[in-house]
């Protein structure tokens, strides 16, 4: 899964999840900015499996051994 990751204006870094559209998360740092945001990934991939709806390719990836 590709989490992208880039500085605001303001200082604060954002991650984000292409294959998972509002999947956003801010850190002081680019890392915790990164932790977080796949961090929020995978609930949100778990909320989509529980709730049988469909989750990206990219985002399956995850998942294979």
């Amino acid at each position: 899964m590709r989490v992208e990751v880039e500085r605001e204006d303001d200082g604060r870094w954002i991650g984000e999840v292409p294959a998972l559209p509002g999947v956003l998360a801010y850190g002081a740092t680019a890392e915790e900015a990164r932790a977080k945001t796949e961090a929020l990934a995978l609930r949100v991939i778990a909320d989509r499996l529980e709730n049988g709806e469909s989750v990206p390719k990219e985002a399956r990836a995850l998942f294979a051994a």
